[in-house]
Order: C-alpha cells, then sequence, then structure tokens
C-alpha cells in the first residue's frame, strides 16, 4: 500500500477532523479527536487494509502518520 493510500484510510477513521488536516507529517496524537478508540479504529484498519496488526504500544511510539505508515508496512 501506497502512503498516500495509507493517508486517506488514517484519515476515514475520524468523523469530525477534516482530512485535509492529516499529511503525512501530522502528529496523530495531537489531533483534538484522538482517543482510545481512534487508536483502536486506526489498528483495525491497518489489519484490514495492510494485513499486518499494531501494538499499542508500537503506535504510542509512532509520532507522525508517517512513522505509523512505516510501522504497519515493516
Amino acid at each position: 500500500m501506497e502512503l498516500n493510500e495509507f493517508i486517506i484510510g488514517f484519515a476515514d477513521q475520524f468523523d469530525d477532523t477534516d482530512s485535509s488536516e492529516i499529511t503525512a507529517t501530522t502528529v496523530f496524537h495531537d489531533l483534538d479527536e484522538w482517543s482510545s478508540l481512534t487508536a483502536l479504529s486506526v489498528m483495525n484498519y491497518a489489519e484490514k487494509a495492510c494485513g499486518n496488526t499494531i501494538t499499542f504500544d508500537e503506535m504510542r511510539n509512532c509520532v507522525t502518520v508517517q512513522d505509523l505508515y512505516n510501522v504497519v508496512n515493516k
């Protein structure tokens, strides 16, 4: 999966955040809508779209959407 596709899918996990706010350099933990529920949605998306699982620890260690993409596509 390409980075841009991942960003689109990542942005789809948010209900109230405008997708234009989310780029590869977005610090996703700083998004107003970010929560543990959103984290679970992103984890589920990563598993379905990329076929890879990511743990809460791995996600917590990521800063940007690009970091998360790199972990999911390792």
